[in-house]
């Protein structure tokens, strides 16, 4: 698919949001439109993987027959069914039911079925549950079927959900959607709704154009950044990770197999489970990948607080876009903190330093670390001054790249 198709794919959706979501706000409806793109990814790739399972004995549907090809397998051998769903799990890591793949909801959707919102619902809670690991679990929480916004009554909700699946399946036919289409036209959907909301989408994700020059400096050779770009990372973190398109920047540079391990971290429940879904949509593995929902600067994800030095986290790799200025609340125990007592405290009305010093703390001797800050961290005084000096000072920061203002 061309750069002009996967942009015309992401305006084709949006417009169908701007004429679907009535008097709902866009958060509230991206939820719903982001996680039908979800499914529709993993139904996808899960029907691929099966046909490749199965063979020759992957049935062709005839006729007038609307069920998927799985449905039809599922029925002429079931007692093979619990055997292939390992398989399947081994392979490619969840399950996913016949009735519960895009090909069947959108069917449903097609004919104004009257199950289609118990059938949606059973479908994310297997998802959550049965299909992926613990890590997985939560993924849908954001989304409520059974919400009033869709619709007092049940039927009113149906009608809604059938309108918006339907129209979601047709502008979706008209493209080509590979993992890597699909995830950009999530992201650009991001985006947009972001915009509509009267958020800045800088909430959510990193700019391309930016992404692009922390990504690239963040793969350069450290010690002879002259060669170029190192052949591999063996880990990177972002700990204020938006829905993860900043992580996924560094991937795309360094290749599919380039990276072994993506970490990431984010304190917003609604955006860390955008960030899930789009590591997948990009082709990105559950094995490849982990991301944390939590606070960065509380320090609360366990792997991080590891004592033993000999199993403590350090990264290749540490890109981020945290909040600017961020008010936090920092304890007289945050003095004592190990990320910090070195450097000194960042003060109340402004915690950019102290993300900063909590990625830096997590950086291999070798590391490179990328951060985006705003431009008060180059001259504020007190707390920030000493913190700005003793890096410089330690030989620390290697580069200060200014940038022009309205960017995100």
């Amino acid at each position: 698919m061309t750069d002009q198709d996967q942009k015309q794919l992401g305006k084709t959706l949006w417009n169908i949001a701007d004429q679907l979501r009535g008097a709902m706000n866009a958060d509230d409806f991206r939820d719903y439109m982001l996680s039908f793109l979800f499914l529709r990814y993993l139904s996808d790739n899960y029907e691929l993987a099966a046909q490749k399972e199965l063979g020759r004995d992957y049935p062709q549907v005839e006729g007038d027959d609307r069920r998927v090809p799985l449905a039809v397998w599922y029925a002429n051998n079931p007692d093979d069914a619990a055997d292939f769903e390992k398989q399947m799990r081994r392979k490619v890591h969840y399950v996913i039911k016949p009735d519960h793949l895009w090909a069947s909801i959108a069917n449903l959707a097609r004919t104004q079925n009257g199950e289609l919102l118990n059938t949606l619902q059973a479908a994310f809670k297997y998802i959550e549950t049965e299909s992926f690991q613990s890590t997985f679990q939560g993924l849908f929480s954001e989304i409520n079927l059974a919400s009033d916004k869709l619709g007092k009554k049940y039927e009113e909700r149906n009608a809604k959900l059938c309108t918006i699946i339907q129209k979601i399946a047709e502008g979706l036919t008209q493209f080509s959607t590979d993992a890597d289409t699909l995830g950009d036209a999530y992201e650009y959907l991001i985006g947009q709704f972001a915009a509509g909301s009267g958020k800045k989408a800088g909430e959510f994700y990193t700019p391309q154009q930016i992404s692009s020059i922390l990504s690239g400096i963040v793969t350069l050779d450290s010690q002879e950044p002259k060669t170029g770009q190192k052949a591999k990372l063996d880990s990177v973190m972002d700990f204020a990770c938006g829905s993860g398109s900043l992580l996924l920047n560094v991937r795309k540079r360094m290749g599919p197999h380039g990276i072994g391990k993506i970490y990431g971290q984010e304190s917003n429940i609604t955006t860390y489970n955008l960030a899930r879904m789009n590591m997948l949509l990009h082709g990105v593995k559950d094995s490849e990948f982990e991301i944390f929902h939590g606070d960065s600067l509380t320090n609360d994800w366990e792997m991080l607080r590891e004592t033993n030095p000999a199993k403590k986290p350090y990264f290749d790799a540490v890109v981020a876009n945290p909040p600017f200025s961020y008010r936090w609340e920092p304890t007289e125990a945050i003095g004592e903190d190990v990320r910090f007592k070195n450097y000194g405290v960042a003060p109340k009305s402004a915690a950019d330093f102290a993300f900063l010093l909590h990625g830096f703390h997590y950086l291999k001797d070798e590391g490179v670390m990328a951060i985006i800050l705003p431009h008060g961290v180059l001259f504020r005084g007190g707390a920030e001054e000493k913190i700005r000096t003793k890096l410089l000072t330690d030989g620390s920061i290697d580069t200060v790249i200014g940038l022009p203002a309205n960017l995100f």
